[in-house]
């Protein structure tokens, strides 16, 4: 026998006995685990696909790898197919990179600092793009790029949860765009759009896309992949039809301003004792709330901010953070009196000192309005925003509500649980200014590069696709990325006939090159129903004594549940069939 003939005959053997539940390595789970809430969650760990070690830091099991060495393939096609360029970064930088961006501050304790070392264990990867861009990319002739890799994430979480959906370290696909030009960028950016669409929908995901946040990666356009669940951690408004969508951070919606009247009444100071609220204060005058004007006070870095909303609407803290372009929190209550003359319930814009004073666009231009008097116990009525108060800006300011008009007008918004699977970023120059990363333009002066960042989570693809394709007995796998196709059930061992049927059709599909898990266990044919209802591959043939005495095999289609009788001989046929 050649040596080459041998290998392949022992690797052969390797591969099927991988195939076999006797020899495989997946440790199912009947009892649903204590620490694990969400169905992903469970699931994982029922079905044997990864183990937790420590808090956010999961092993992958063989069967769990499997699915995303399957996961990560589709990604890498459909990059490739856009001119994607596949790198392998390093996890530890240096820590002056991310200084050099301003990072280190923006992530803040998210960011995993290697003891004793300038280093830090890398959550993204925009500052080594950049680095090497700076060092290698010359010539406007050098661009576009389009840089890519698939790589293991670090990030600090303080609460990890959701299984795989929260970790501290991760998977991620994240590519890069590098133009000479701001339309290079758009091109880059929609090329992304559409592979992503491309990549979730083979991964078997019903998903929608939302306008978003940028947050830590700055820049300025900015999109997120995300799927429905009540699971999620994000809450996202959606119109009636879904044709908008947008991430609570940002989103909008159609709602009546506050009226100008032609009369502008002069201030009055009116004694409101013990009432706090603005539902209080509604109640106390017998007013409405479009006449009511909320003071909430803020510091945007070490500047105090009095922000009016209209009546009891929300301030949305993130767009807050956008119009300071700085970190904001509440003011302390016990500050607040020496500030302002007055406790929480009493602050109000007029007479209002050392404050910028900002407002919901709601309000833009209104008179007639009653807020704190910045004296404890007593409001003023009849403020008019032009006239009493100089007000340095009128923003988006609020969180929208279920029931609100979308703003494109497609019905009424439902405010939803979305997880985020992907998602895409204009950098524009945010980073190259602060790396120097320049090009010569066509009449030869430098320029910085124009950059775009694109993420995807590998784990969490795999983690929705279980969301939304399970049942109470375990896993419902599409084809595209099911650890195997087929799951063979031998329901008993001892009948040579039922091997011999089993055995059969297992070398047949192996030969067709079908994946196929066989469950050649010596163990109750109860036991290895709910193994495979459990695992969950796309279908399951059933050998079994009573259908091989009528020449006749049963193949259960898992997401269906439908069972069918196949004569022995055209079993193979029919799996092949199925799967197309």
């Amino acid at each position: 026998m050649s040596a080459p003939f041998f290998f392949l005959v022992i690797s052969t053997i390797y591969n099927r006995n991988c195939m076999r539940l006797s020899k495989a390595f997946i440790p199912t789970v009947k009892e649903i685990p204590n620490d694990a809430v969400i169905p992903s969650h469970q699931l994982m760990i029922r079905a044997g696909m990864v183990r937790l070690l420590s808090a956010g830091i999961y092993s992958w099991l063989p069967l769990g790898y499997k699915v995303m060495k399957k996961v990560c393939d589709i990604v890498r096609e459909e990059m490739d197919a856009i001119g994607g360029q596949e790198f392998h970064l390093p996890a530890l930088n240096p820590i002056e990179l991310w200084e050099e961006t301003g990072r280190v501050k923006a992530f803040g304790d998210n960011l995993f600092h290697v003891k004793n070392r300038p280093l830090v264990l890398a959550p993204t990867h925009e500052e080594v793009i950049c680095w090497i861009a700076k060092n290698h990319v010359e010539s406007y002739k050098d661009m576009p790029q389009i840089w890519y890799q698939i790589q293991t994430k670090f990030r600090n979480e303080p609460r990890p949860r959701s299984g795989v959906l929260r970790g501290r370290q991760f998977l991620m696909k994240d590519s890069y765009t590098l133009d000479a030009t701001w339309e290079g960028l758009d091109k880059g950016y929609d090329l992304h759009a559409e592979a992503y669409k491309k990549i979730f929908t083979r991964c078997g995901l019903k998903f929608f896309i939302v306008g978003a946040s940028s947050g830590a990666m700055g820049g300025s356009g900015s999109q997120e992949f995300m799927l429905e669940s009540d699971s999620g951690e994000d809450t996202i408004a959606l119109a009636e039809d879904n044709s908008y969508a947008a991430n609570l951070e940002i989103a909008t919606s159609l709602v009546p301003k506050a009226v100008r009247h032609t009369e502008s009444k002069s201030l009055e100071e009116i004694h409101t004792p013990n009432v706090k609220t603005i539902d209080e204060l509604a109640a106390f005058l017998k007013v409405d709330h479009s006449v009511l004007a909320k003071s909430v006070v803020y510091w945007a870095d070490k500047t105090p901010v009095l922000v009016l909303l209209m009546g009891n609407d929300e301030l949305n803290e993130s767009k807050l953070m956008s119009v300071m372009g700085t970190d904001v929190h509440p003011i302390e209550a016990e500050s607040l009196f020496g500030l302002t003359g007055a406790d929480g319930g009493s602050i109000g814009p007029v007479g209002l000192n050392g404050f910028k004073i900002i407002a919901d666009k709601r309000l833009e231009g209104a008179n007639g309005l009653i807020s704190g008097a910045n004296r404890n116990d007593y409001h003023l009525k009849n403020i008019d925003l032009q006239r009493d108060c100089k007000i340095d800006g009128y923003y988006d300011l609020r969180t929208v509500q279920a029931g609100e008009t979308a703003p494109n007008g497609a019905g009424k918004l439902r405010i939803v649980r979305g997880i985020e699977l992907g998602h895409i970023f204009k950098l524009g120059t945010k980073y190259s200014d602060s790396l120097k990363a320049t090009y010569l333009d066509e009449k030869g002066e430098a320029k910085p590069i124009i950059m775009g960042s694109y993420g995807i989570g590998i784990e969490r693809i795999i983690a929705c696709h279980i969301e939304q394709n399970h049942d109470a007995n375990g896993i419902i796998w599409d084809k595209s990325i099911a650890p195997y196709l087929v799951h063979i059930i031998a329901v008993n061992m001892k009948s040579e006939k039922v091997v011999e049927k089993a055995e059969h059709l297992y070398n047949q599909l192996l030969e067709v090159g079908i994946d196929v898990l066989y469950d050649d266990r010596p163990t109750t044919p109860g036991f290895k129903f709910k193994d495979a209802d459990l695992l969950g591959m796309p279908l399951q043939v059933i050998v079994g004594e009573k259908n091989l005495a009528n020449g006749k095999i049963e193949v259960k289609i898992r997401k269906s549940g439908e069972r069918i009788l196949v004569d022995v001989d055209q079993s193979l046929m029919k799996v092949k069939e199925l799967l197309t």
